[in-house]
């Protein structure tokens, strides 16, 4: 039963290593991770498109200072019976309208104009919220590629672990056999073996879990990762950290323009309580169709419109814009705040990861001399089997401690770095072609008209990126 039990753990263990076994043998880089993930990720492109939506916006608030054109067309059939001193007489007619009908707006208290300031702020938020996504989606493939490289170094770990304790249960085996140890140290090294398997197939597991995670991030399975040649850049201090967090991370520059839009907002609701001024113009033609009778008409005139009341509706906007103004304004606060707590815990995050490594250095040094000389001592009969088998797991506690600070120095580098709002792909300088924000708003600012030739050109983009 014992060796059937074995040979399902071993197999076990060799389906495992199968599936988890990266399907390429090619190195990939971190910065290969990096860019597979700008490139492929789903969420960008959803935020993109929330982007060009906020383009459009400005443009529709550019149309409102512009003309508006009506063209209108009808066409009537008339039946009249008309009885007259007992005669009966039948008429019947047709006649086609057609008309034009202009109107443009030539003053609203600049309403109009602040709504197109308010929709340009709104558009410099939405690109700082598009570049918080990217900073997310890099961290995390920053994340999946590390762990990876941490859990592949696990697996080969528990491997070598798993092929000492075999040595370790063969000699104790041979020293029970001519009696110089117990039954008792032959099981305490099968149950270490035993252990040690489970624990391999443990981290195996965990190894195929971020090989899927680096398939969702990527947009690939992992090959044969290499770990960076070093660590990024970082400040100096925790209050340099802060100082360059509050000037570039995007949550910040977001709510900056969040507010600019509030404030924004305000006037135009003062605005919107003042007159209007309207130019209004019309051509017509009616023609009878069947003879010879017609009429035309024209006509231009200025129309003034002030509102006087309106059961407290424009106050009460008004009202409610000022609310608004006065929350975003604390919301920028908050933030703020928490940028600049969020900096100063990465900073602190980086250097413990900084101080374990070189802990853990120290301590891998000293368990390998105590795991040799108790191993030797065993050998001699000064040491038991248990001996040995806790000098060997001290070891590859150190050794695992060692891999697991690794990973998080880098991944806390780059925390650090998106703490700051320096994790984008151009600040990187990734070989990637970098998405242009303004590439689309600069096309659209001018509210083109649909059968335009710049109308046209905006249709052929955006089947391009429907397509892609």
């Amino acid at each position: 039963m014992q060796k059937l039990n074995r040979r399902w753990v071993k197999a076990a263990i060799l389906v495992v290593a199968v599936l988890a076994a990266p399907v390429s043998a090619q190195a990939e880089s971190l910065a290969s991770a990096l860019s597979g993930a700008y490139q492929s990720s789903g969420l960008l492109e959803q935020n993109r498109a929330v982007l060009r939506a906020a383009d459009e916006d400005v443009a529709t608030a550019v149309s409102l200072l512009r003309p508006v054109i009506d063209f209108a067309t009808s066409a009537t059939r008339s039946f009249s019976d008309v009885r007259t001193n007992g005669v009966l007489v039948s008429s019947r007619s047709s006649t086609l309208s057609l008309g034009v009908t202009m109107s443009l707006l030539l003053f609203d208290n600049g309403a109009s104009k602040l709504g197109v300031q308010a929709a340009k702020e709104t558009v410099l938020a939405t690109r700082a919220a598009l570049l918080g996504v990217e900073q997310a989606v890099l961290l995390r493939a920053v994340a999946a590629h590390m762990n990876v490289i941490r859990e592949t170094e696990v697996v080969a770990l528990r491997e070598n672990n798993v092929r000492v304790i075999t040595q370790e249960l063969r000699a104790a085996r041979d020293r029970f056999s001519v009696g110089e140890v117990t039954r008792t140290d032959v099981a305490l090294a099968e149950s270490r073996l035993a252990e040690a398997r489970s624990n391999l197939v443990a981290a195996q597991g965990n190894l195929m879990n971020q090989q899927e995670e680096y398939l969702a991030v990527v947009g690939r399975r992992p090959g044969a990762l290499t770990q960076p040649p070093g660590l990024p850049t970082t400040p100096a201090s925790v209050d340099a950290a802060k100082a360059v967090a509050l000037r570039n991370h995007p949550d910040v520059i977001q709510l900056q323009h969040s507010v600019a839009a509030a404030e924004l907002a305000v006037l135009r609701a003062e605005a919107a309580m003042g007159p209007t001024v309207r130019l209004n113009g019309s051509v017509s033609v009616n023609d009878n169709l069947g003879n010879t009778n017609g009429t035309g008409a024209s006509s231009l005139g200025v129309t003034f419109n002030q509102r006087i009341y309106q059961g407290g509706a424009v106050a009460s906007g008004m009202r409610r814009a000022m609310a608004q103004r006065d929350a975003t304004r604390a919301q920028l606060l908050t933030v703020q705040q928490g940028v600049a707590q969020a900096a100063a815990n990465a900073y602190v995050r980086l250097e413990v990861a900084r101080a374990t490594i070189e802990a853990t250095d120290r301590r891998i040094a000293a368990a390998q001399v105590a795991f040799r000389g108790v191993r030797e001592e065993a050998s001699l009969g000064a040491r038991t089997t248990l001996d040995v088998l806790d000098a060997e797991q001290e070891l590859l506690d150190a050794q695992g401690a060692r891999i697991a600070a690794q990973a998080e120095q880098f991944i806390a580098a780059y925390q650090l770095l998106s703490a700051q709002g320096l994790l984008t792909a151009q600040r990187l300088g990734l070989g990637v072609q970098i998405y242009d924000p303004a590439a689309y708003y600069n096309m659209v600012e001018g509210a083109p008209a649909f059968r335009s030739s710049q109308g046209q050109k905006l249709d052929r983009v955006l089947r391009r990126l429907n397509k892609d």
